[in-house]
């Protein structure tokens, strides 16, 4: 039996589906905070089980009978250790045969501060005796997709990337990611890097956007506490807004970069395009 926690999100549901081709829908558990909001999943026949990574109790009923685990990193920034260390702690509980993690590309050397709650936890899976799989993803693409309708309004992408390469990837490329480790055998202590295979600046980013909009977009670059209040004043959390500048600070130092193909690699096809994704967000 497999299990995916925060099976309601969209990096869940993704796997989901993907497993449901080859797998039977009564093998698989999703595991969710909300059970009320996976109706839809248990209607395909998928196991819905209630699992919340603050409650101990409800992690060790979800993954009753669960022989491999994907552990879908929460999106609870500053309270992921603890989370995840409760979910790792259940996992051993239960028996689990393997645990596939969602880090962050290069958890061990990134400059992005939101590589030490990975690091913190990849070091709780060393030390569980837990056989595990660490999948660092890089970026979605979707994170920058989701600045297009301000980027036309205003003309302007917004950032403070300079000029860092950034080597992203589809959520569904990395969905299929993590369906294919699930799906196979031998994959305890393996390191995956994964990012896409074609990487750009933001400024390429910004040209994309005026090439298939027709409207003129300029990338903007700006010193990080800059690009932090300009999120600030868009109406961005406080939080938000000091991440989103922070990841763009990495990108700048190479934090978002890799060329090693082990994503299309372990896929099996090329990553999705860029200029596929801004395609995709222009037709919504």
């Amino acid at each position: 039996m497999i299990a995916i926690t925060g099976a309601t999100g969209q990096l869940g549901r993704l796997v989901i589906s993907i497993l449901l081709e080859s797998v039977p829908a009564n093998e698989l558990v999703a595991v969710v905070r909300t059970p009320d909001k996976a109706v839809d999943l248990a209607a395909l026949g998928v196991q819905v089980r209630r699992g919340d990574y603050t409650l101990p109790d409800t992690l060790a009923d979800a993954l009753a009978g669960v022989d491999k685990l994907l552990l879908i990193s929460s999106s609870e920034i500053g309270q992921r250790v603890a989370q995840h260390a409760n979910a790792i702690a259940a996992a051993k509980s239960a028996g689990v045969q393997l645990l596939a993690y969602t880090s962050i590309l290069h958890a061990d050397s990134t400059p992005l501060g939101l590589g030490d709650e990975h690091r913190q936890t990849e070091a709780l899976l060393a030390q569980s005796g837990l056989p595990f799989v660490l999948l660092r993803n890089g970026w979605y693409t979707e994170n920058y997709a989701a600045s297009i309708p301000a980027a036309l309004q205003y003309g302007v992408l917004l950032g403070c990337a300079s000029e860092g390469r950034i080597a992203s990837a589809a959520r569904a490329d990395y969905g299929a990611a993590a369906a294919a480790v699930l799906l196979s055998q031998g994959q305890a202590g393996k390191i995956y890097e994964l990012a896409g295979d074609a990487s750009y600046t933001l400024s390429d980013f910004a040209a994309e956007i005026a090439k298939q909009s027709g409207k003129p977009v300029a990338y903007q670059d700006m010193p990080p506490a800059d690009f932090a209040a300009a999120l600030k004043h868009a109406g961005l959390p406080e939080g938000l807004a000091d991440l989103l500048a922070d990841s763009d600070a990495g990108a700048s130092r190479g934090g978002l970069f890799d060329d090693s193909r082990t994503l299309s690699t372990l896929i099996g096809r090329p990553t999705t395009p860029m200029a596929e994704v801004i395609r995709k967000a222009l037709a919504v």
